[in-house]
């Protein structure tokens, strides 16, 4: 009887000493979203953005803001109460030169709410280059609804403004003219992206095609038209 009692003990006792001297396994530590910051003449703005949402688009912006493209770029549009633009115009209010758009991921459930930024781009919906914007207010007319045209397919959004939203507002609100190539919307004065770099990153290098023609496509991206004017479409330049 004994000698069983020790053989059950035996049997029972390797998986329950197993069992109290498991640890489970440190959880990986998930990498934080990447952020942002852009060093502009009215203040700094930081952004952080949605690579799980929008991983081209993230990518694209990712890579100009490494090569330094946006340092000396203007926020040529402003709209109160629909959004700000920038990220291909010198000061010289000349287009940089781009690289190939990227496509669309309007898609991915994101909305043009207040505060978000998103892709500009042209009447066909993959011709976004490096051009970006804020929507000011919850601007859910430029959201994704279908894949019929380029106005149904809305606006790609991939981050949003996690400070400096009142630097946003505060360019929003400044006088605007009509200048070079543009009719209208143009801040007085002039804002200018001074720098832009990764958080937690050495700030990039010069460009060295500051001042280069754009392409054909880069230099026609911009989202819809004013919300009073009759066109919704995106047309014209910048």
């Amino acid at each position: 009887m004994l000698k069983c009692l020790l053989a059950t003990l035996l049997l029972i006792l390797p998986p329950t000493l197993a069992a109290q001297t498991a640890r489970p396994a440190p959880a990986t530590p998930a990498t934080p979203p990447p952020q942002v910051v852009l060093r502009t003449s009215q203040g700094d703005i930081t952004l952080e953005l949605y690579p799980d949402k929008a991983p081209k688009s993230v990518a694209n912006f990712l890579q100009y803001v490494r090569d330094g493209f946006y340092d000396g770029t203007l926020l040529h549009r402003a709209i109160p109460g629909y959004l700000v633009q920038g990220g291909l115009y010198t000061r010289d209010l000349q287009p940089k030169r781009t690289r190939s758009a990227v496509a669309s991921e309007a898609d991915n459930g994101l909305s043009n709410l207040r505060g978000t930024v998103a892709v500009a781009r042209g009447a066909d919906p993959n011709s976004g280059t490096a051009q970006f914007f804020f929507n000011l207010v919850d601007n859910r007319r430029l959201d994704f609804v279908g894949n019929q045209s380029g106005l149904t397919w809305g606006y790609t959004v991939f981050g949003k403004v996690i400070k400096g939203m009142e630097v946003v507002d505060k360019i929003a609100a400044l006088p605007t003219r009509p200048l070079g190539p543009f009719a209208g919307d143009v801040p007085n004065p002039l804002v200018l992206i001074e720098a832009a770099h990764v958080v937690g990153e050495e700030a990039p290098a010069p460009a060295a095609s500051a001042a280069a023609p754009a392409t054909a496509a880069s230099a026609t991206t911009k989202p819809a038209a004013r919300p009073d004017r009759k066109a919704a479409k995106p047309a014209g330049k910048g």
